[in-house]
């Protein structure tokens, strides 16, 4: 009687959709035909790719801290290539989901915000003593700020422009450097600290200033392409595979710069907009008081008949 009882619990407490593990499933609320539905469960794929770019982050803070800066620099390279993979997978397949988006901004937060600050701290930041951890938290925090920021904003800006350095190409600006300098034998003297100090503490600060970058999002990666488009492709593997820690810290400043260059020319167009509008309303208004400035001086006509008069 009583294992009946404990079967009748069980059974009830699957039915109610209660897990029998100690981890819950999942379970969130989307949007079908309109209509609100709770779904369980989350998406393998995307998932996956998710992980394996914050195994990469993970391995490259480790790689870093062991002094195999090399190896932590290539890391770095795969976290991004699957980051910017798990996203577009889940676009095509239709496998984007909330928990997704938190999971990805989580992963991010290691492999492109806590992975770079100490590779660099490692390699050269350490010693510039409190300066330095100092510099690589402002960097860890701006990330930080830039995701969550990234997050709210979701869904409400425009994609094809980010607002702030994304966290990926910050991450770049300060690892490539690593990666160039430590592949050049550039010893991490006192200089060179203080450069990689100013670079990173760049770079957190373009994360979260409201500066815009083009995305990319925008690109067709589904539909034909004109046949120049993949020797463009095959020609920047090639420039890359010259030398890849200058050219892709090279790549990384360019895109840095691009933003607040970007910003100056829109802003630029805008004074010179104005500046033509307010020259236009100032001849307008000469003219206008020219024009009420000028004698009323009579008409042929009118003198001759005073003559009469």
């Amino acid at each position: 009687m009583s294992d009946e009882h404990g079967n009748a619990q069980q059974q009830e407490g699957i039915e109610s959709g209660e897990s029998i593990l100690l981890i819950d499933d999942h379970e969130e609320e989307v949007s079908e035909d309109g209509r609100k539905v709770r779904r369980r469960g989350i998406y393998l794929l995307p998932n996956l790719l998710t992980t394996g770019a914050m195994f990469a982050g993970f391995y490259a803070v480790i790689a870093g801290m062991g002094g195999d800066f090399r190896h932590a620099c290539v890391a770095i390279i795969v976290a991004m290539f699957l980051d910017g993979l798990d996203g577009r997978v889940a676009r095509l397949t239709n496998t984007q989901s909330a928990f997704g988006a938190q999971y990805d901004s989580l992963s991010d937060l290691l492999a492109f915000g806590v992975a770079p600050a100490l590779i660099c701290f490692s390699w050269a930041l350490s010693t510039l003593g409190k300066a330095g951890w100092t510099v690589c938290f402002i960097y860890v925090a701006c990330a930080a700020l830039r995701l969550a920021r990234f997050n709210v904003q979701l869904g409400t800006q425009d994609k094809r422009f980010f607002v702030g350095l994304a966290s990926p190409s910050a991450a770049g600006l300060v690892v490539f450097m690593v990666w160039a300098l430590y592949e050049n034998q550039v010893a991490p003297t006192g200089f060179v600290a203080l450069l990689a100090a100013f670079v990173t503490f760049t770079a957190g600060a373009l994360m979260v200033l409201n500066i815009r970058y083009y995305s990319f999002k925008d690109l067709d990666m589904k539909n034909r392409v004109p046949f120049i488009a993949m020797i463009l492709v095959v020609l920047v593997f090639v420039i890359v595979s010259w030398d890849p820690p200058i050219v892709l810290f090279s790549m990384a400043i360019m895109y840095a710069l691009s933003g607040p260059a970007m910003g100056l020319y829109v802003r630029r167009a805008k004074w010179l907009k104005v500046a033509r509008l307010d020259a236009l309303t100032r001849q307008d208004a000469a003219n206008s008081e020219q024009v009420h400035a000028e004698p009323d001086f009579p008409s042929p006509g009118q003198v001759e008949k005073e003559k009469q008069q």
